[in-house]
């Protein structure tokens, strides 16, 4: 598929363009769990209440520029603000080197869009329906412009993400009389067959699964107990392995076009 934007421009594009979007989504996962607007109010030090200039609110530069710190009160600034910059900058030029043009847009919102159900599940566990909702939408709606999978394959990805994790989450609770699984987590998993279509649905679970071993691991290493009630967020695992499987795909389809 040939490129929309210059070959030369795609790259600067996608990381400036991922670090505004990044700075939005950063601020939608503070407030959007304490009941804030994200859209009313001028962005703020949480701890001073110290409103922001433009100068201060410039996507990563700001950071660094006041090493981490607010420039009133000098408390640090929470570092997952510039992570989720970066990441949202890192997922639009993958997005956009893997397939130039619409398909590589359409996979950078899709990023995003598992960006922040990662970040909100991670430190709230919380997967809001709106949000999967509209993961699901536009997974659809990517269909329509007859950007690959075909939307037939998204239909019964959607369909069939949802009822395999809500089948496992019913039997499981009727053994074990207890919830094995969140009721975001059918719901996040059937948005993301929306996109990625049902062939790629078990490879998303076996990676889920391959990261939820990975960080278990790693919270042995730090002396963390993990144990068989140990929870982890299951939408960010899904989230973390299926941006990578939409990689894959796409590069295959550009090659093969």
């Amino acid at each position: 598929m040939e490129p929309v934007l210059p070959a030369h421009f795609v790259p600067l594009f996608a990381i400036l363009l991922g670090l505004i979007v990044g700075s939005f989504l950063a601020t939608l996962i503070l407030r959007w769990p304490e009941g804030r607007s994200v859209v009313a109010g001028r962005s703020a030090c949480d701890h001073c209440g110290h409103e922001l200039r433009a100068r201060e609110l410039v996507p990563v530069l700001s950071f660094c520029l006041q090493a981490g710190k607010c420039r009133r009160c000098g408390t640090v600034i929470a570092p997952d603000h510039l992570a989720i910059e970066l990441a949202a900058a890192l997922i639009a030029g993958l997005a956009l080197y893997a397939s130039p043009g619409p398909d590589g847009v359409a996979g950078a919102l899709f990023g995003w869009f598992l960006l922040t159900l990662a970040a909100l599940d991670a430190k709230h566990h919380w997967l809001p329906d709106g949000l999967t909702g509209a993961l699901a939408l536009t997974g659809l709606a990517t269909g329509l412009l007859s950007i690959p999978p075909s939307l037939v394959d998204r239909l019964i990805g959607g369909v069939a993400g949802f009822a395999s994790l809500a089948i496992i989450a019913i039997i499981y609770k009727g053994i074990r009389k207890r919830d094995g699984l969140g009721g975001g987590d059918p719901k996040m998993l059937g948005a993301i067959g929306c996109w990625l279509g049902w062939q790629m649905l078990p490879l998303v679970l076996l990676g889920a699964s391959l990261v939820g071993l990975l960080v278990a691991i790693s919270w042995r290493l730090r002396g963390r107990t993990v144990d068989a009630g140990t929870t982890m967020p299951l939408g960010s695992l899904m989230a973390i392995a299926a941006f990578p499987l939409w990689l894959v795909q796409a590069s295959v389809v550009d090659i093969a076009y």
